[in-house]
């Protein structure tokens, strides 16, 4: 089984070529800004060359299906929808939160979180075993968000997001991560699982998770 992962959710862009749960090509790039666009077909074409892997036996397609940065969910999608149709390969969302929300063992409760802009964010509660606690929603932070957790012991809070939090919270049990980021190669379980439950998307009418409706501004000079 050839699962090709895709995550494109923030300003981090990698891919993976998973074989029977394990990887075994990999390429990321962070350069805190968004080059999707530019290098996503890129490093899909590298992962398959340097797993020696034709297209054409990639099984399935799975993408990061936030939240997210609208721009590269929606990069990350299209590449996929794309190739899914080309291949005829079925399309599997994983939920980007749990995702980011794995690199994390050590911590009775994991609280990842994706900068919304101002002081909001993307965020979800997972226990150490990595279930969900909290589903996914998009939250004001004050003061005493999260105390409910936080007063049942240690929280590891991770992601882009994690430092706006970090500065107006005092709490004991809190502790603060910023350099992680979701990575293709922590879909693979996820991944893996949904492939052999057949829980696969409709690939023309999947749309990411973005939670808030995009807005665009326009401009008009007289």
């Amino acid at each position: 089984m050839n699962i090709l992962c895709i995550e494109t959710s923030g300003i981090n862009c990698s891919v993976v070529v998973a074989r029977d749960g394990v990887s075994i090509a990999e390429e990321s790039e962070n350069k805190g800004k968004f080059t999707h666009a530019e290098t996503l077909h890129l490093f899909i074409e590298k992962v398959l060359a340097d797993a020696n892997l034709p297209m054409k036996e990639i099984d399935a397609i799975a993408i990061s299906g936030g939240p997210g940065s609208y721009t590269g969910l929606r990069i990350g999608v299209s590449a996929a929808k794309g190739l899914c149709f080309a291949l005829g390969a079925p399309l599997i969302s994983v939920p980007t939160l749990q995702v980011l929300a794995k690199q994390i063992s050590d911590s009775q409760f994991v609280i990842p979180m994706l900068d919304a802009r101002r002081m909001e964010v993307y965020s979800a509660v997972f226990d150490k075993n990595n279930n969900e606690l909290e589903a996914t929603q998009a939250k004001i932070l004050d003061e005493n968000s999260y105390q409910e957790w936080l007063n049942k012991g240690k929280v590891t809070f991770l992601g882009d997001g994690a430092m706006k939090f970090s500065a107006i919270c005092n709490h004991p049990n809190a502790v603060f991560v910023s350099d992680k980021y979701p990575q293709a190669k922590d879909m693979i379980p996820y991944a893996e699982e949904r492939y052999r439950n057949a829980c696969f998307e409709d690939i023309a009418y999947f749309e990411p998770n973005y939670l808030k409706p995009f807005h665009t501004t326009s401009s008009f000079v007289s």
